[in-house]
């Protein structure tokens, strides 16, 4: 991991209890379950940036979803093998994430791209647009503000990053998605920009050639 994602991971496992303790774990629900109404049955999804498995890990199986998920954070992954049993957990860098291509029917990465810097994020989109396969669901947050830096966060340093929501989408489109549907919402008194975005299918045509 480079410094920056040890920061992030540090950081964590000091405050992971504290953290969730504070948590409105109900607060995007609705969002929850859009992204499930968009998957196929028994969907294969691959959560980024998992924490301690709740809500998105737990939620996702109980919809008869098949999830992995990755994160930093070891104390955070103890945590999510036992809020939620029947998903798999692995440790494992965004910026260095190894699936084969063409493997998920979904990725969900929720307050989490804003720990990353912003200037990876376009190598990011690239990477989760390779192991989505076509016909694909993407569900990402991200800030609502062009920042950089380090702050206090629960008593301990957090590095976060942001570009503007425009610059997001732009970004999101140029790694090869269409978009289904982005906007700012406000959840839990936080104001964050959200995108549903689809790998588009490879047209018959293009395929037959």
């Amino acid at each position: 991991m480079n410094e920056i994602s040890e920061l992030v991971a540090k950081g964590y496992n000091k405050i992971a209890k504290d953290y969730y303790s504070h948590r409105d774990l109900n607060k995007f629900n609705s969002e929850l379950e859009k992204f499930s109404s968009l998957l196929p049955k028994k969907a294969l999804v691959l959560d980024v940036g998992s924490g301690a498995g709740i809500p998105t890990a737990k939620f996702l199986t109980k919809k008869g979803f098949n999830v992995q998920g990755i994160d930093l954070s070891e104390k955070m992954l103890s945590l999510a093998r036992e809020n939620v049993p029947d998903a798999k957990f692995a440790k494992m860098d965004i910026n260095e994430i190894k699936f084969e291509e063409n493997t998920f029917d979904g990725i969900i990465s929720v307050y989490t791209l804003f720990h990353i810097p912003k200037k990876s994020h376009l190598s990011i989109f690239k990477k989760l647009f390779e192991i989505l396969k076509p016909g694909g669901i993407l569900l990402i947050n991200s800030g609502i503000s062009d920042s950089e830096g380090i702050s206090n966060f629960f008593g301990v340093p957090m590095f976060w990053s942001n570009y503007n929501p425009q610059t997001t989408l732009e970004l999101v489109k140029k790694a090869g998605f269409s978009i289904i549907s982005e906007g700012v919402l406000e959840r839990g008194g936080e104001y964050q920009y959200w995108i549903y975005a689809k790998k588009n299918q490879i047209s018959s045509d293009l395929s037959s050639r």
